[in-house]
Order: structure tokens, then C-alpha cells, then sequence
């Protein structure tokens, strides 16, 4: 079995695949990390950690920040830069960022910080905010309260994340006190490929023995044709996004 650190490189190699099976973030939810700064400035200024292919870069983006990516996989990287060419981007992690002390408003991370060293992410976040600046993090999880969803995640095994979520959610170390939370339910329409794509995008798989990943993949094929994911038939998947946030002191 891979590693864990295996596990959260493993992304670059199939960064279309990500772009294409990972859902976008509710607008609200983005909107929500990021009112503690917005009230009153004219101007965000944002770093997107773990930012991946981009997915929470462009919601931050369009609801007015200035935003600069930082993503330890130049692959990944690419891919955001492609799609957002306007946008810096920078090779590092949450526990190393090539960023200025005091230098942004709000640090946001999305489907990240459950890979990381939390006292060292905490207080290098610290470091790069400036005082009454934001950390927010979010993730999109699938709603498992379904009996068919429910299924597909047993099939696929659950990920760091959905366990974290599972056991009462993130915690976050100095410069920081108590999170705040809220989550927002809703629907994402998917065709069979898509939901492919979303399943292939995973890490457990996408470091998984070809054995092992052959035998998940035809149990989720059975699965979507039992719930009638066939050909360019869409059905609703139902996700829950989880934000938190937390002001820096």
C-alpha cells in the first residue's frame, strides 16, 4: 500500500482526470471563509495552498480576490496555469510557503489540509497573514447519508479526508484558536464517464496495484448500471461542502 506522502503526490500524473471528475465549489461556501476580510476592502489578496488544477483559485478569483496559487506538483501547476494564465503560481506546501510575512489576507485550502503537518501549516499560515486575516479550508465531500453513495464510497475506500470529516473535522494549531464551521448541501449532475473521472481522480486509486484498481472499477461499473449511470444518462450525485475558518489574531 502506498504511503501517505505517496498518496498526496499522486495527483500531478492525473491532473485531467481531476480537473474533469472533481466538482467545483459552491460560490457560498468560498464566499463564507472569506467574509471575515472582505468587509470593507476594496481588495483581497489570497493564497490558494494546495491549489491543485485551480478548482478553488477560480471561485476566490471570481468573487474578487487577487489570488496566487502555491501546489508542490508542477503538473498540477500547469494545468491551473493553462486554465487561469493570469494567476502566479509557485511550488510549495502549506508548511513552506515562497511568500512575504504578512503578505496576503486569507490563506484557503481545498480537499488539502488533511495532508498536512498541522502545527507546521498552522504557523507558517500564521506567518503569511497579516493580523485579522483568514484561514479558511473546504472540502467537498459526497453525501453518504445515501444508500448507493454509500456503496460507491465502501467500493472505492473512504479517503483521509472523509474520515477526518467522519471524526469531528479539522483542527488547526497556533497562531489560531477555534474553528468556525457551516456546511451547504447540494446536487451534482454526472454522467458515467464523469463519475469515472471522480473515482480515478482519487488518490487510494491512483496508487493502487493494477489488480486491486481493475477489481474496484468493475464494482463501481456494476454499481452504475444499477443505479442507471449508463452511457450519457445523468444522475444527481448528492455532495455536503464543509468549510471552516479562523481569524489569525
Amino acid at each position: 500500500m502506498a504511503t501517505r506522502d505517496e498518496m498526496a503526490r499522486s495527483f500531478g500524473a492525473a491532473a485531467s482526470t481531476y480537473e474533469s471528475g472533481r466538482p467545483d465549489y459552491p460560490v457560498e461556501a468560498v464566499r463564507w471563509m472569506l467574509d471575515p476580510v472582505a468587509d470593507g476592502q476594496t481588495s483581497i489578496r489570497a493564497v490558494d495552498v494546495g491549489a491543485g488544477t485551480g478548482k478553488l483559485t477560480r471561485v476566490v478569483e471570481a468573487i474578487g480576490a487577487q489570488t496566487v496559487a502555491v501546489d508542490p506538483d508542477a503538473d498540477m501547476l500547469a494545468r491551473l496555469h493553462a486554465e487561469l494564465p493570469a494567476v502566479p503560481t509557485f511550488l510549495g506546501t502549506a508548511e513552506r510557503m515562497p511568500l512575504p510575512d504578512a503578505s496576503v489576507d486569507a490563506v484557503v485550502l481545498g480537499q488539502a489540509w488533511h495532508w498536512v503537518d498541522v502545527e507546521e501549516a498552522s504557523a507558517e499560515a500564521g506567518r503569511v497573514l497579516r493580523s485579522g486575516g483568514v484561514l479558511g479550508l473546504i472540502w467537498n465531500i459526497r453525501d453518504d447519508s445515501v444508500d448507493w453513495v454509500s456503496e460507491m464510497s465502501d467500493i472505492m475506500h473512504s479517503s483521509n479526508a472523509e474520515i477526518m470529516i467522519a471524526e469531528g473535522g479539522p483542527v488547526v494549531g497556533e497562531p489560531f484558536g477555534a474553528l468556525e464551521w457551516q456546511s451547504w448541501a447540494w446536487m451534482r449532475p454526472m454522467t458515467r464517464d464523469a463519475l469515472f473521472d471522480m473515482a480515478r481522480s482519487r488518490s487510494y486509486l491512483l496508487t493502487a496495484e493494477p489488480d486491486d484498481r481493475a477489481r474496484i472499477e468493475r464494482g463501481l461499473a456494476a454499481l452504475f448500471d444499477r443505479v442507471g449511470a449508463t452511457e450519457d444518462a445523468v444522475i444527481e450525485l448528492p455532495y455536503v461542502t464543509r468549510a471552516f475558518r479562523a481569524v489569525r489574531p
